[in-house]
């Protein structure tokens, strides 16, 4: 049986994390960032080695979460490591934090590799709903937007089919690619109790929620025809918005908002949270690469690390 290899691109989101789960529409990426997973023949039962890079603590904080997420896979590939003992490698440039997709990352590169292992020849529609379910097993209830740009690549519209229904994926034709900076807070957070918390908001502020749902679903209509056009200063002013948004139902933090200031003082078109919240990442729009990298040393001058990145090309 060959060794199987499988990638994982990580992702962010341009608009509308958390509102996601809830059946409204968001905007998301995947980036060139990778996870690689190895799969081949083990000595006993579950082998796992973990070499991804790491925002320190990231791996110690998602323990359980990545021991769900290796769990389900296996479950959902019905195998038994009694009689087929397997080693799960996890590689690539990747670097683990929150907020850039590394647990879907982590799910998709698996169920690649594994489907390779044992020469299943599942597409990538099939990959996805794996990957689904290790993330499910992993946080919860995921909207599906992470495993789907982890599988797919580009740039996606999303919108979660509730009760049951199937999620509408479109893959945008977009007329440029928008330069970005990935800034770390440093902070890893699981998903799981972040968006549980929300959930509990919202049951106690029903009207709160309603009144910012309604207000995200008229700014997404801007956001997607902005996004499509390369649109950089419209685009940069609807994350702004966004962002006050998140700041409504508490899942900003003290870091992310320091990273969002040394990144407008940068020059940063607009700048928010990017995935769970309370930590993790922030994306800052700029108008071209030369705007980026003063983005990006603005932010690290501010005691924080930064990557510049494209979105909105093909990922894979």
């Amino acid at each position: 049986m060959v060794a199987g290899k499988g990638v994982g691109f990580g992702k962010t989101i341009l608009f509308g994390e958390h509102f996601v789960v809830y059946g409204l529409p968001a905007i998301a990426s995947a980036i060139s960032g990778h996870t690689l997973a190895t799969v081949e023949g083990g000595k006993n039962g579950i082998e796992f080695v973990d070499k991804r890079p790491q925002v320190e603590g990231y791996k110690e904080t998602k323990k359980g979460e990545i021991a769900r997420e290796i769990d389900a896979l296996v479950k959902y590939f019905k195998i038994d490591p009694a009689k087929t003992p397997l080693k799960i490698t996890l590689a690539g440039n990747l670097v683990c934090a929150s907020g850039v997709g590394a647990s879907a990352a982590l799910a998709s590169s698996v169920a690649r590799a594994l489907n390779e292992h044992f020469c299943l020849k599942m597409n990538d529609e099939k990959i996805n709903e794996a990957a689904y379910e290790a993330e499910a097993a992993g946080s919860g209830t995921p909207s599906g937007i992470d495993n789907t740009c982890s599988t797919y690549g580009g740039m996606i519209s999303f919108q979660k089919g509730l009760k049951g229904g199937k999620n509408k994926i479109t893959l945008l034709e977009v007329k440029k690619p928008l330069f970005i900076v990935m800034a770390s807070s440093g902070i890893t957070q699981e998903t799981k109790g972040v968006v549980a918390d929300v959930r509990a908001q919202r049951e106690k502020e029903p009207q709160k929620y309603e009144k910012i749902f309604s207000e995200y679903t008229a700014l997404f209509g801007k956001a997607l025809e902005a996004v499509k056009k390369g649109n950089e200063r419209k685009v940069g002013a609807l994350m702004d918005k966004n962002m006050e948004l998140l700041r409504q139902i508490n899942v900003s933090c003290k870091e992310i908002e320091g990273i969002i200031s040394a990144a407008k003082k940068g020059g940063a078109l607009g700048a928010k949270l990017t995935g769970t919240g309370r930590g993790g990442l922030a994306i800052c729009l700029a108008a071209d690469k030369k705007g980026a990298e003063k983005i990006a040393a603005a932010v690290k001058k501010g005691g924080y690390e930064a990557t510049v990145t494209q979105v909105g090309g093909k990922a894979k």
